[in-house]
C-alpha cells in the first residue's frame, strides 16, 4: 500500500516537509494538482452536504424509518448499468463541488471546529472531506433521467492527505473544493482542496486524495461508474498519477509483514534490541531489564470504547467513516500525548483503509498503542474492532496509523514479543517513508 501523507507544505526555505511514496505534490501553493474552476459554481454550506446526499439517496432523516427506505431503494437496482461502456463518459469538472464553512462570518459554528488551544480541530476537517468526498462522486455517476441514485458510494481509501498551510484559524471562512481525478471499472479517486479566507483571498490549506468505490442500491455488490475523460495535459497527468497509485498500493500490500518475513536488515534490527534488554548480570533469555529513557511498547497502550448510536450513522444507516476517523486520530493524539509528557502535533498519516462498516448498535473498541519512537517522533497505531451487543466475537474495521512531535524529546520504544517485534518493524517503515524530517514550529501542526 503506497503510503499517504499528510504533509506540512512549504511556505519558507526554512522549512522542509515530509512526502510518502508518489504522494509528493508541489510544495508551492500555486502549483497544486487540484484543477482550480472557482468559477463553476456557487459554494453550498457544509451543513447541507449530508443534507444533499440524503436527497441523493433517497434516505429518511427518522432513524425510525430506516428500513422502509433501505427497501425503497431495492427497486433502483434497474438503473444500474450492465457495464461501464453503457455509461456515458464525464468531465472532471462535472464533479466539482465547492462548500463552505463559514467560521468567521457564522462564528456559532466554531465551537464545534474548536479546541482548547483556540485552533481547528483536524477530526472535525476528515469528516467534512469524507462526506464531500462522497458527493462529488455522486456528482460524478449523476443519472439526470432519475431522481435518486441507484448507487451506494463508500470511502475504500484516505490515500493522502497534504497540509499547505502555517496554521489554521478559527476565525476566518473555510473552502473546500474537489473533484473526481480518476475512475476504474467500479473505484473512483477524488482530489479535494481546503482554503482559508486571508483578506479579500481564500489561500490554500490542505490537499487531500480519497479512494471511494461504487455499490449496489443495496449496497452488496460492486456496480460501474462512468468513465472519466481528461481534456487538458494537467488532466491527463492526474489520471496517469491515480493509475500510477493504484499500481503502488497493490505493491505495497503485497510487502506487508502479515503476507512477508521482515528484510534482514530488519532481523538485525530487532535481534540488536533482544540483546539490549538482557539482564547484564544474568545473561538470560528469560530476564529482561529495560535500557535507560525507555518503555515497553505494553506500557504505551491507551483504549477505548464507543457505543454506536444512530446519531452517528451515515447515508446508509452505517457508522459515519469521518466520525471513525476522528475518534481514531483523538485517541491517537491522546497516546502521543501520555507518553510524550507533552502536546503532540501531527506531522503524517497514513493510509486508511475501511475494511468493514460499522453498524448501528455495535460496541467499538478502540486501540492505540505506540509502535515506534525516534527523537521526538511518536508512531502510535490505532487498532479499531467491532463487536454486536449479540455476538461477542471481534471484527477488524480499520487499522491506522499517524507520525506525531512532540515538543521535547520522548523515551525509546521496545517490544517484549514477536507479535509486538512486527508492529514496531511496521511503525518504523511508516516512519521512515518521510524522506525529509520536519522541523517543529507550532504554527505549521494541528492538533485533534
Amino acid at each position: 500500500m503506497r503510503r499517504a501523507a499528510l504533509r506540512l507544505c512549504t511556505l519558507n526555505k526554512g522549512l522542509r516537509a515530509p512526502v510518502r511514496g508518489l504522494a509528493q505534490g508541489s510544495q508551492d501553493p500555486k502549483k497544486k494538482s487540484v484543477l482550480r474552476m472557482h468559477e463553476a459554481c456557487s459554494p453550498i454550506h457544509v451543513n447541507h452536504v449530508r443534507d444533499k446526499l440524503r436527497e441523493i439517496v433517497g434516505v429518511s432523516t427518522n432513524w425510525r424509518d430506516h428500513v422502509k427506505a433501505m427497501e425503497e431503494r431495492k427497486l433502483l437496482q434497474s438503473l444500474l448499468a450492465q457495464s461501464q461502456e453503457g455509461l456515458p463518459p464525464r468531465r472532471m469538472k462535472d464533479s466539482y463541488i465547492e462548500v463552505l464553512l463559514p467560521l468567521g462570518s457564522q462564528p456559532e459554528l466554531r465551537e464545534k471546529y474548536l479546541t482548547v488551544q483556540n485552533t481547528i480541530r483536524f477530526g472535525r476537517i476528515l469528516e467534512d472531506l469524507d462526506s464531500l468526498g462522497v458527493l462529488i462522486c455522486y456528482m460524478h455517476t449523476k443519472i439526470n433521467s432519475a431522481k435518486m441514485s441507484p448507487l451506494s458510494i463508500v470511502t475504500a481509501l484516505v490515500d493522502k492527505i497534504d497540509m499547505c498551510k502555517r496554521s489554521l484559524s478559527p476565525e476566518q471562512d473555510i473552502k473546500f473544493s474537489g473533484h473526481v481525478s480518476w475512475v476504474g471499472k467500479t473505484s473512483m479517486e477524488v482530489k479535494m482542496q481546503m482554503f482559508q479566507l486571508h483578506g479579500d483571498e481564500f489561500c490554500p490549506v490542505l490537499d487531500a486524495t480519497f479512494v471511494m468505490v461504487a455499490r449496489d442500491s443495496e449496497n452488496k455488490g460492486p456496480a460501474f461508474v462512468n468513465p472519466l475523460i481528461p481534456e487538458s495535459p494537467e488532466e491527463e497527468e492526474l489520471f496517469r498519477q491515480g493509475e500510477l497509485n493504484k499500481g503502488k498500493r497493490i505493491a505495497f500490500s503485497s510487502a506487508s509483514l502479515l503476507k512477508m518475513a521482515p528484510s534482514a536488515e530488519e532481523r538485525t534490527t530487532i535481534h540488536e534490541m533482544f540483546l539490549s534488554t538482557l539482564d547484564p548480570k544474568t545473561i538470560r533469555f528469560q530476564s529482561r531489564v529495560l535500557p535507560p529513557n525507555a518503555v515497553w511498547m505494553e506500557d504505551s497502550k491507551l483504549k477505548s470504547l464507543v457505543v454506536c448510536h444512530p446519531q452517528e450513522r451515515n447515508i446508509f444507516n452505517r457508522i459515519f467513516g469521518g466520525f471513525l476517523m476522528r475518534k481514531a486520530y483523538e485517541l491517537g493524539w491522546a497516546a502521543a500525548c501520555n507518553f510524550g509528557g507533552s502536546r503532540p502535533f501531527v506531522v503524517a498519516v497514513d493510509d486508511i483503509m475501511f475494511q468493514k462498516p460499522v453498524e448501528i448498535g455495535s460496541l467499538l473498541f478502540l486501540s492505540s498503542q505506540v509502535c515506534f519512537t525516534q527523537s521526538n517522533y511518536i508512531q502510535v497505531r490505532v487498532h479499531s474492532e467491532v463487536a454486536s451487543l449479540e455476538n461477542k466475537e471481534h471484527m477488524t474495521t480499520n487499522v491506522f496509523h499517524f507520525t506525531f512531535m512532540s515538543e521535547k524529546e520522548v523515551p525509546l520504544v521496545f517490544p517484549k514479543t514477536y507479535g509486538e517485534s512486527m508492529l514496531y518493524l511496521d511503525g518504523q517503515r511508516h516512519f521512515n517513508s518521510m524522506s525529509v524530517p520536519v522541523t517543529l514550529r507550532k504554527n505549521y501542526l494541528v492538533e485533534p
